[in-house]
């Protein structure tokens, strides 16, 4: 096979043009290309240029040397690359038969998705023990906290089958280094669940809450065709370790369950299970994080900014953005989990506390566009050893519970009265998305002093990469405190804890991934190094 890179079109572009470029680009008569296949789709939407999409196709030529010959000084002609996944194990007969321990995985998101269904397809039927609901009944649970104020502290946008990124834009792309593929494999698996084929080759895949219940279920079922199992509401409470060494999980109303092979795929939010682990001794440290606020802006501001005259391209889409600011104070600011045309949804996971997140459906269709515009922090803002960040998030969001009425509604400001110091009474032409409500207020005693300073310094700052982002009537609302886990479960190479044979830290929780695609990797990978070692066994 042979990869052509940088192959550009105008976006409007019959179908049949592709190949006819591809022939041109190599100089070969139509018999001559057998096949081929778009690997990445992107689009050059600068201004000053015109509108077009670039390719980077695979293909398949009768006479491959040749055409690899011909173009030997051509970088962006080259061999393609093998993209497909190979398991690196087969499962012994002691699993079939029962006289090995299957192999546990805590947890249901992204990670302990891909972590169960690769070990599963390797014959290492796992067990799954996820502390939340199925996917559908978590989600009426979840729009029960948004329509009428009642929190389920086991069922919500963080707990249940799917996890956080159930409810998220749905991003399927990331900027980990991955040279063996593994984020093909995730997209794979997603597209036999239902993905459109697109989020295969475009640029910034993404799909949206909708699509991902369905594809969640379907990638359960596969699991549990191939001998998993996957138990729900079984929440693990303390951990049976004997000479370093797992031995087995404690699960809230249930028998100990013998295990000698953990994964603990448990996402950034499970903070209880985190003090039963430190209960336990298993080694963990304070890592930094961010805190801050969602912002909302009409959609139709961020695509003029972003997209000039190509604005409403419905080839194009619905417009992002990235931004980054270090402030005066030392402090980095930086946007975090762009929602084009989405939502900020209500987000927390325990009593009388407020969290934020955003949120998109596939279309990106609704009218305002959410980001959380975030601090970065250190542990040396909350010291006091690995579990310091969590009691630092907690404060903030109990804080924001009351500053927004003590009924689950959000603390809320207009950008204009934030940056001028003033608490706000009303909304303008932007009306917030968050459910089950935006309560007006002003927001400096919502985070730290340092924070608020840093986010009023970077405001303006973004406005002179983004016209219109310091609009007065664009909203804040408070607060934003799980963009990443707040601490390390630390690992080896061989992926397991460093003082605990079998414990596997794996995903965003234990602080090795951020968003589907990266947890979904490395769910992949401890899969990966928890069927080597049970071979070795």
């Amino acid at each position: 096979m042979i990869r052509i890179t940088e192959l550009r079109l105008p976006i409007d572009h019959p179908p049949e043009v592709l190949e006819l470029a591809i022939l041109k680009r190599l100089h070969l008569a139509p018999k001559d290309l057998n096949t081929f296949t778009v690997f990445k789709r992107s689009y050059d939407a600068r201004k000053n240029v015109a509108l077009a999409f670039i390719y980077t196709v695979d293909l398949s030529v009768k006479d491959e040397e040749g055409v690899l010959k011909q173009f030997a000084n051509d970088i962006h002609i080259r061999p393609s690359p093998d993209t497909s996944y190979h398991f690196v194990a087969k499962a012994p007969e002691g699993i079939e038969s029962g006289t090995l321990l299957r192999p546990v995985v805590i947890g249901f998101g992204p990670c302990g998705i891909f972590a169960a269904l690769v070990l599963a397809q390797m014959g290492f039927k796992p067990i799954v023990l996820e502390r939340g609901k199925k996917v559908r009944e978590r989600t009426q649970d979840t729009w029960d906290l948004w329509r009428k104020n009642v929190l389920n502290p086991e069922s919500n946008v963080q707990f249940g089958e799917g996890g956080a990124g159930t409810f998220s834009d749905g991003k399927l792309w990331s900027q980990i280094k991955d040279p063996k593929f593994y984020g093909r494999k995730v997209l794979n698996e997603f597209v036999k669940s239902g993905a459109p084929e697109e989020i295969l080759y475009v640029a910034k895949p993404h799909i949206g809450t909708f699509r991902l219940v369905g594809m969640v279920e379907k990638i359960r079922e596969e699991i549990i065709a191939l001998g998993g199992e996957i138990r729900f509401s079984q929440k693990v409470i303390g951990f049976d370790i004997q000479n370093d060494h797992i031995q087995g999980v404690k699960i809230e109303g249930h028998d100990d369950l013998p295990a000698n092979q953990v994964v603990l795929a448990l996402g950034h939010s499970a903070r209880d299970t985190f003090q039963a682990l430190h209960d336990v001794g298993v080694y963990m440290e304070a890592k930094p994080f961010s805190v801050g606020f969602r912002i909302e802006h009409p959609q139709s501001l961020i695509d003029k900014a972003r997209l000039g005259p190509h604005a409403g391209n419905p080839m194009i889409g619905a417009a992002d953005y990235k931004l980054v600011h270090h402030a005066k104070n030392g402090r980095s600011v930086y946007s975090f989990c762009m929602c084009p045309g989405g939502t900020v949804v209500a987000a927390t996971s325990e009593p009388n506390r407020v969290v934020t997140n955003g949120m998109s459906q596939y279309s990106r269709n609704e009218r305002n566009a959410n980001a959380g515009i975030v601090v970065g922090i250190t542990p040396d803002d909350y010291p006091g050893g690995a579990m310091a960040g969590i009691e630092f998030q907690r404060a903030i969001e109990s804080k924001a519970y009351i500053l927004g009425g003590s009924t689950y509604e959000a603390p809320g400001q207009l950008v204009g009265d934030f940056l001028a110091g003033k608490p706000s009474t009303e909304f303008g032409s932007v009306i917030p998305s968050y459910k089950p409500g935006v309560h007006l207020t002003d927001l400096a005693d919502s985070l730290p002093a340092y924070a608020i300073e840093a986010i009023r310094e970077a405001i303006p700052v973004f406005e002179k990469q983004i016209k219109g982002f310091s609009m007065k009537d664009a909203v804040l609302t408070g607060v934003e405190t799980r963009t990443s886990s707040p601490l390390r479960i630390t690992r080896g190479p061989n992926f397991q804890s460093l003082n605990i044979k079998g414990l596997y830290p794996a995903g965003e929780g234990a602080g090795y991934a951020g968003g589907i695609l990266s947890a979904g990797v490395d769910g992949i990978k401890v899969a990966e190094a928890v069927a080597l070692d049970c071979l070795s066994q």
